[in-house]
């Protein structure tokens, strides 16, 4: 161990006491913080390392894997406390409205994000427009991932909006990617729903379809929801919830790094050890 991460490991120690000691009532032990996420590479990424933050500040972490719409009514209804994986405005407006009042959006942790339909570059159509004309190249298919993401019901809406004559596959985030793998190896014609950021971006040369209805929505954010009494409850994990933000760039180096391999959670703590400016930034001591 390196003496700079011997010193910075100290000063997490020092930091956690603090919190602990704003979080919880003399004598008790830290409550459990619960976090939701969905199976996507970015909320992944994102979610390990806000786990790996919290832990550092002396709260218990867990957290569950589910689907989008689950993710927003796990917090809406207190099964869960937290997620940093709201897509918004577009692809999880439509969730924000159903639970507005039962939760507290602090905004976004990271931005620049946006979402539509992908191809590989070699792909000579530059338009959802165009699609039909080339749909058996395609095999008729978009690949999809999750029903429950946004994308999803987005993609929906444009299959009927554009009058597409392919069906939407649905899948998860692993079996998208895997069949993108498996077309730019043949350099087959493929369609996927995509969304940046994503670990794909750096590993092929990809390209947005055009919107010109523009269902997709512009430029997006991701922001951290949690659910509407923590602030009171635990104000601790609240403040360090709040202060969570990051760059796609950022974001991108831990997906890569799960991408190559090794447990999500191990490669956040490497990351967060590797990166002692930003956790002190989290924590609060910047």
């Amino acid at each position: 161990m390196t003496r700079l991460l011997r010193s910075t490991l100290g000063a997490f120690a020092a930091l956690s006491l603090a919190v602990l000691v704003a979080a919880c009532g003399p004598g008790q032990e830290p409550r459990e913080i619960r976090l939701a996420y969905v199976e996507w590479a970015s909320e992944v990424a994102s979610t390990n390392v806000i786990r790996v933050v919290l832990e550092e500040a002396g709260f218990n972490v867990s957290t569950t894997s589910v689907s989008a719409a689950a993710m927003w009514q796990s917090v809406a209804t207190g099964d869960r406390d937290a997620f940093v994986a709201a897509w918004l405005p577009t692809t999880h407006g439509h969730y924000l409205e159903q639970v507005a009042d039962r939760v507290d959006d602090l905004g976004p942790n990271l931005e620049g994000t946006r979402i539509g339909l992908v191809v590989p570059a070699y792909v000579e159509i530059d338009s959802i427009e165009e699609l039909n004309e080339h749909a058996a190249r395609f095999d008729n298919r978009i690949i999809g991932i999750d029903p429950g993401a946004g994308i999803m019901s987005t993609t929906e809406e444009a299959i009927e909006a554009y009058g597409l004559e392919l069906s939407l596959m649905e899948g998860s985030d692993a079996t998208m990617t895997g069949a993108l793998r498996e077309a730019i190896r043949n350099e087959d014609w493929i369609v996927v729903t995509g969304w940046t950021p994503h670990w794909k971006e750096g590993r092929w040369d990809l390209k947005y379809l055009e919107d010109p209805q523009g269902l997709y929505g512009g430029e997006e954010a991701i922001h951290t929801i949690v659910r509407a009494d923590l602030a009171e409850e635990l104000p601790g994990a609240y403040a360090i919830l709040d202060r969570f933000h990051w760059t796609p760039e950022q974001m991108a180096e831990v997906m890569v790094m799960n991408e190559e391999g090794g447990d999500p959670y191990d490669n956040a703590r490497r990351w967060v050890e590797e990166n002692p400016d930003l956790l002190q930034q989290w924590l609060g001591y910047q």
